[in-house]
């Protein structure tokens, strides 16, 4: 009788455990499974100005954003300059942990130095992972856990329901998830809460430390309107994409996730925002030709397609290889004349004895700076 109790009583705990692990399952990991769906688009568009949704398939499916993480260390980067707690010029220190990133990167030493308009400039262009990692430990107090925290509850602020992270990069983290909706969301904010620091986005291109630093978002070149925000890939998140364009006063915001190339990524964003400028009423503009290299494949698709929505510099399948440094150029207070960018901000804040060319659609200034107040 006894032998028989004690076998039950272990049935008993089997079924028990068996069920307990479903629960966690269900309630906590598939939460996690949930995020991958490479190849199954999600997609939003919203009106900026009323937060009006235009339009949207999937847009709470929770999934990985990639670097497109970096948006809510840009975000908690603007607000700390409103707030006065940091300063463009001011150094940010780089760890052994954010130089250990993962590609893309800037290469960082560990114990070297970059400002914090360099990061903000390597975030919005190469989508540098160290940049990114040294930033958000910047911020977080040296601890870039604590910093993902802050992202997470200030997610929770904007009513980005279905988000939370675990890094300031976007490296993959299987508890780091997002959905589309939540990142049209977060970018309106960008674009409306920060406005003095948005035009970040669209620098077009500059030179920091030798190296050409090119701005690789497909759509500033490609789409009539496009001034920004940000590509994002990982194999498990798909290619991601978040854009803004402005049209007759209008300014759309939109998001395409989980697509399986950077063509797909791309045509299906501009299609998106021409059919949303279409219900704002808003005329249809011709669409540039932007050619990708010049490879039999590039061809085929771009004849496929009609228009390639890619950069020259771009591998049109593969993850965003985007561009490659920045410089202190204090680039909120620069002047502009038309697409040109002055230099006479950046002299007081490029790195010592640094040769300064500052690249605008389609003209180059140059300009020797000296300062101490940033080293490498």
């Amino acid at each position: 009788m006894m032998r028989l109790f004690i076998a039950r009583a272990a049935r008993m705990k089997v079924s028990l455990l068996t069920f307990v692990g479903l629960a966690a399952f269900l309630l906590g990991g598939a939460g996690q499974a949930r995020a991958q769906y490479v190849g199954q688009i999600s997609s939003i568009v919203m009106d900026a100005r009323t937060g009006a949704i235009l339009s949207q398939s999937n847009a709470d499916l929770r999934r990985y954003p990639a670097s497109l993480t970096k948006l809510m260390t840009l975000y908690l980067t603007f607000k700390a300059l409103r707030a006065g707690r940091i300063t463009l010029d001011q150094v940010v220190p780089v760890s052994a942990h954010a130089a250990s990133m993962e590609p893309s990167k800037l290469g960082l030493r560990p114990g070297s130095y970059l400002t914090v308009e360099e990061a903000i400039l390597a975030l919005v262009t190469k989508s540098a992972n160290d940049a990114a990692c040294a930033l958000g430990e910047f911020l977080g107090g040296g601890n870039e856990a604590v910093f993902a925290q802050i992202m997470t509850q200030q997610a929770a602020r904007l009513s980005m329901n279905d988000t939370s992270f675990r890094n300031a990069s976007g490296l993959p983290n299987e508890e780091q998830m997002t959905s589309a909706r939540d990142l049209a969301t977060l970018a309106r904010h960008i674009a409306l809460d920060f406005s003095e620091y948005y035009h970040y986005f669209a620098v077009p291109a500059f030179y920091f430390r030798g190296r050409y630093v090119p701005n690789h978002d497909p759509m500033l070149q490609s789409y009539p309107g496009a001034d920004g925000l940000k590509t994002g890939y990982t194999a498990v998140a798909g290619h991601n994409l978040v854009t803004s364009a402005v049209r007759d006063n209008v300014r759309l915001i939109g998001v395409v996730m989980g697509a399986s190339s950077n063509m797909q990524r791309n045509a299906v964003m501009a299609d998106l925002l021409d059919d949303s400028f279409r219900r704002e009423g808003i005329a249809p503009v011709q669409r540039p030709l932007v050619l990708a290299r010049n490879t039999l494949a590039a061809r085929r698709r771009a004849t496929a397609r009609g228009v390639v929505l890619a950069s020259a510099r771009m591998r049109m399948d593969g993850p965003e290889q985007v561009a490659d440094a920045s410089i202190p150029l204090s680039y909120a207070r620069m002047r502009r004349s038309g697409h040109v960018l002055s230099t006479h901000a950046a002299h007081a804040h490029a790195p010592a004895h640094a040769h300064v060319h500052l690249v605008g659609m389609g003209q180059v200034r140059h300009g020797t700076a000296t300062s101490h107040r940033a080293r490498s």
